[in-house]
């Protein structure tokens, strides 16, 4: 594991987890929880699932920074789960 797929891994997990909180307003867990997440599903992500699921993406970069954003995005999603719903 290099430094330079560790930081595209942060920055698209980040990323994906900042996307995922805007599809999902009613839910979300805020902007830095999203981010902080979403790094963390984007890192998990790229290490569990770089290979397989980044060759199928596209390979090389381009598979590592998908992997990362679509887990980035899922984790802060799942948590959302957990949140109890605001009612008013």
């Amino acid at each position: 594991m290099d430094v330079m797929s560790l930081l595209i891994q942060l920055v698209s997990g980040a990323v994906g987890g900042n996307v995922g909180g805007l599809l999902n307003k009613a839910r979300s867990l805020g902007p830095m929880i999203n981010t902080v997440l979403g790094a963390v599903g984007g890192v998990a992500g790229g290490q569990l699932l770089g290979g397989n699921l980044g060759a199928m993406i596209g390979g090389g970069t381009a598979g590592n920074v998908g992997t990362s954003a679509l887990v980035g995005l899922a984790l802060p999603l799942i948590a959302s789960f957990f949140k109890p719903k605001k009612t008013a």
